[in-house]
């Protein structure tokens, strides 16, 4: 298993990271254990004593670059940084490098130079000529100093001098660099002091005033170097063509070669990557900062670090070069938990093997941002993210927070100010008791979330299911305007282009991307918003929801006037895509949003389900995210390997749903949730339940739930308890283990 492949790391809930992460080796029990508990940040005495003044810390988030792949050894890296999409377009990029090789990297010794500035020298030549003859006392001399690093085959390895004009007086000053290799650590203070050692030497040998000595942090004898390729077939996508998109990287980095202006936003994305790698590795940022501007600088005028051109292959070549002066031992690494935590987690077993990684990441991230800019353009993808950030600087409280993220996106106007204004208007509208869902929802298409009472996986060998609707819904609004098709759904942090040629389409995007070649729209120039209250991968009929949503909207706003039939089929064909051998349950309940009996078939069987009485009904969602395609496929197998037995199971959740249907119209609700609990055995049996879900039953069965069960494709996602009467008891319980509920009820008279 590769180190820093992680599939899905993105969706997992926080635990399920840090638990992946764990099973991995990255992360010992106690690291984690330090984490849940949260101790992991400096602690404020600590910080105390490391700077002046102190009242607080401040955290960072620090999250995962996955996929790195440097001189063939996996990387997990941590990165310390606020800005949204980094860590995102950091992975990404290196997921794409890892299939033609990974990077390559290099380093030199990891030299720091200390600088001695000498004044008021007689005779500047004879001052250069004896230190220079004296080079090995000064080395010898600074070397006394710390044995122990020359022991570990580090310490002072050369004397070099240079003179400049002085501006302030006539006359010239000597400057003695002092060339130390500091082995893993920073060395900023064992360089000081070797300069402050041999300051006295170097006063007797040039005759003149010793006044500065100091290191200088461009640490231009500390170089790293990383080096990747791209195949042109790898860079297809979004609409775009490889060679477009290669063009379009070497052209910007055109750009930033000879315009300065250009090429200081071009290096802020190099240091975008590198500067998080030092903060979590408790590396001095500003310092590398510092070098790394003046190392694009040396020419005399300010360029790119970066170079990308085309190889005789028509391959996609970059190269990255910079002083990259860091340590693995000392200070920090020893006042902050999470430092000493986050470089085990890298695993580097050496200074310039972080150097190595830290360039191989600025490499990374430049390519990320180059090619945002070749072909879409920075803000698609980044919109959202900004977006969040900008609602949470406007102080949204978390119950408004959706709300005012989907507001701020429609309005166009990403400004704190903006959404400052939308939240005064959310609280109002509440305060005086009305919801801004019934005004947002006009010219919207809506699709249903729903829950499986019971017969899943069944259903899908063509059995009986019943199926209701949950209190929640998926909205969509079409908008003239844009580059293409462009789909947003804010909640979910998606925000893609959708490419025109279907193959080229990534899978989020097959299954819009379906519905709008069906009806002839793939070439319009649209915006798809949307705005789901279904959470994605619970079970609930998210998918459906989406695409019933979408293909009304597109009806709403192109008047195609569609029928509720036509639009159940393309929302089949949609789901189809999504899970390969669909039922037709999700999609007919998320067009009709009712209670309904189904069975597969051609056509399928729908009756409306009469519920005399309200059902009262508790969901519990679990932290994992239920691949439906990829439990009904694995029950497809196993039925393949024993259709009888398979076949058997399947009839007896049929027989269940039909007495379920009895039950439910005879109002015999504790004989209804028996069914339920006996049809969980029968899903047990399948093998898609979970122990997290059958926990989220026990917990609501013991809290008086007359039956529970897993809803959906489980493998994860949700599951439903039926409650006597008011289902406050089983809900708290279930929130009281830190799990998510909704309580709603379905059937009774109409409102």
């Amino acid at each position: 298993m590769a180190r820093s492949r992680i599939p899905l790391f993105y969706k997992m809930s926080l635990d399920e990271r840090v638990n992946a992460v764990h099973e991995r080796g990255l992360l010992s029990d106690h690291d984690v254990a330090r984490l849940a508990a949260g101790e992991t940040t400096l602690d404020l005495q600590a910080a105390d004593k490391m700077i002046e003044n102190v009242i607080g810390v401040l955290g960072m988030p620090v999250g995962l670059g996955l996929n790195f792949l440097i001189n063939g050894k996996d990387y997990v890296v941590p990165l310390a940084v606020e800005e949204p999409s980094i860590v995102a377009a950091l992975s990404a990029a290196a997921k794409l490098a890892r299939e033609s090789g990974g990077f390559k990297a290099s380093s030199t010794r990891p030299v720091l130079i200390g600088q001695i500035q000498v004044i008021d020298v007689p005779d500047m030549q004879q001052a250069m000529n004896r230190v220079l003859a004296s080079k090995q006392e000064i080395i010898e001399l600074a070397n006394s100093f710390h044995p122990r690093m020359v022991a570990r085959g580090g310490g002072a390895l050369d004397v070099e001098v240079r003179s400049y004009p002085m501006h302030s007086r006539p006359g010239e000053m000597l400057v003695v660099h002092l060339m130390v290799d500091t082995r893993d650590a920073m060395g900023a203070n064992l360089v000081n002091g070797m300069c402050e050692g041999v300051a006295s030497l170097i006063e007797s040998l040039t005759e003149g005033t010793v006044f500065l000595r100091i290191l200088s942090n461009l640490a231009d004898r500390a170089l790293a170097r990383a080096e990747v390729v791209f195949p042109v077939s790898q860079l297809a996508g979004k609409g775009y063509d490889g060679e477009r998109v290669r063009d379009g990287v070497i052209i910007a980095t055109d750009f930033a070669q000879v315009d300065p202006y250009r090429a200081a936003t071009h290096n802020k994305g190099v240091m975008n990557g590198i500067d998080a790698v030092a903060l979590a590795t408790g590396n001095d940022w500003r310092a590398i900062e510092a070098g790394a501007h003046a190392y694009a600088a040396r020419h005399g005028r300010y360029a790119s670090l970066t170079e990308w051109w085309k190889d005789e292959e028509g391959n996609l070549r970059g190269r990255i070069e910079l002083p990259l002066k860091v340590g693995t031992v000392g200070g920090p690494l020893e006042s902050n938990p999470g430092v000493a935590m986050n470089l085990r987690m890298l695993g580097v077993e050496s200074a310039t093997e972080l150097a190595e990684v830290m360039a191989a990441v600025g490499l990374a991230q430049n390519f990320a941002a180059l090619r945002a800019l070749a072909t879409e353009g920075i803000q698609t993808g980044h919109m959202t993210l900004h977006a969040r950030s900008v609602v949470k600087a406007a102080g949204s409280p978390p119950e408004l927070f959706e709300e005012v993220l989907e507001a701020l996106l429609r309005s166009g106007e990403i400004k704190v100010w903006k959404a400052q204004e939308i939240v005064t208007d959310l609280k109002r509208s509440k305060k005086a008791g009305r919801t801004t869902r019934q005004r947002s929802d006009t010219g919207m298409g809506v699709g249903y979330g729903k829950v499986i009472l019971l017969g899943e996986h069944a259903v899908v060998h063509h059995r009986h299911a019943i199926a209701c609707p949950v209190p929640l819904t998926i909205r969509c609004l079409v908008e003239d305007g844009g580059h293409g098709v462009e789909l947003l759904i804010p909640r979910w942090g998606v925000e893609y282009q959708l490419a025109k040629a279907p193959e080229r389409r990534r899978s989020f995007e097959k299954a819009a991307g379906a519905i709008l070649d069906k009806l002839g729209l793939a070439d319009r120039q649209i915006r798809i918003e949307v705005f789901p209250d279904v959470p994605r991968g619970m079970g609930l009929g998210g998918s459906a929801a989406l695409a019933v949503a979408i293909v009304r909207a597109l009806d709403l706003h192109f008047r195609l006037g569609l029928s509720d039939v036509e639009v159940n089929e393309l929302a089949y064909l949609s789901e189809q895509i999504a899970h390969g051998q669909p039922s037709g349950i999700d999609n007919t309940l998320a067009t009709y949003g009712r209670p309904l009996v189904y069975r597969r078939g051609s056509p399928p069987l729908v009756e409306l389900l009469n519920i005399p009485q309200p059902l009262s009904l508790v969901v519990g969602m679990t932290r994992s995210e239920g691949l439906t395609a990829a439990t009904v496929a694995r029950v497809a197998e196993a039925r393949q390997r024993n259709p009888r037995l398979y076949e058997k199971i399947f009839d007896d959740i049929d027989s269940l749903v039909l007495q379920a249907v009895s039950a439910i119209q005879d109002n015999r609700v504790a004989v209804l949730g028996d069914l339920m609990n006996i049809c969980q055995g029968l899903l047990n049996a399948l093998q898609v339940s979970t122990p997290e879900l059958e926990r989220l039953i026990g917990i609501a069965r013991n809290a008086g739930a007359l039956g529970a069960k897993l809803t959906g494709g489980g493998g994860g996602g949700a599951m439903i308890a039926l409650c006597d009467g008011d289902p406050e008891k089983v809900k708290t319980a279930i929130e009281r283990q830190g799990f998510r509920t909704m309580a709603f009820s379905v059937g009774g008279a109409p409102a």
